[in-house]
């Protein structure tokens, strides 16, 4: 399996660009360099894309927490929601070459497990969800392996997000542009430890569907095949 240029998607502040609402960056030294060496990454503001601007007012989520608006912080009568959403929906869909994303933790449009929906009352609400960017990248990409830059401080995570990065460039690559069942059942024998080690029960199952191959039709087994190998390799590693 090749490792050149692996694309993989990226806050723009963590790519060191002075897009942050105070016009400065979040500069991540780890994804700059260190995965720059395996990685291509391609930086994205969505903020900046719809012409806010930087320095620019802070924005964040307010309302229902499902479908939240988004409008100025400290000011109310700013609200961008319908223009982030256009943007993001348009955008999530274009982002399919992509074998990973880093996005920044706490963003109103970024944040991936972190982000603050804020109550009429002006309390948030107890749980924290998605960006509204980062939230159509996930709902566009299902498989698409993403991470929050300060999460990859903690090696399990990191190590975990970069090899389903790996896993699924090897897939889009090796699975996805053939016709082939060989190239399902080499794909599977790449990973017979990995799936292993992470789980047993979803190995079998991973198993059985490489077995009915010749029974099946092989674009719908494969979609059924990458759904639950990416759920599989999200499980920690048993040895971690």
């Amino acid at each position: 399996m090749t490792t050149d240029s692996i694309p993989v998607g990226i806050s723009a502040c963590l790519a060191g660009h002075n897009v942050r609402h105070n016009g400065g960056h979040c500069r991540s030294k780890f994804c700059l360099e260190t995965l720059s060496d395996v990685f291509s990454f391609e930086p994205i503001c969505p903020e900046v894309a719809i012409g806010m601007g930087a320095p620019r007012p802070t924005i964040r989520l307010v309302g229902d927490f499902h479908n939240p608006r988004i409008v100025g912080s400290n000011d109310s009568g700013l609200d961008v929601t319908d223009r982030l959403k256009d943007y993001s929906e348009r955008t999530a869909k274009s982002l399919s070459h992509l074998a990973g994303y880093v996005f920044m933790k706490n963003s109103p449009t970024c944040g991936v497990f972190s982000t603050k929906v804020y109550r009429s009352s002006g309390y948030p609400h107890e749980q924290r969800r998605a960006g509204i960017f980062a939230a159509a990248v996930m709902a566009y990409n299902p498989h698409l392996p993403v991470e929050e830059e300060g999460r990859l401080n903690d090696a399990t995570l990191r190590e975990n997000f970069v090899q389903r990065v790996f896993a699924y460039h090897d897939w889009r690559t090796r699975v996805e542009t053939s016709n082939k069942n060989s190239s399902l059942i080499e794909f599977h024998s790449r990973y017979k430890y990995i799936l292993m080690a992470h789980s047993q029960k979803s190995y079998k199952v991973l198993g059985r569907l490489v077995a009915d191959l010749k029974a099946q039709d092989f674009s719908a087994l494969r979609g059924v095949y990458l759904s639950e190998f990416m759920k599989t390799l999200q499980k920690p590693d048993r040895k971690s």
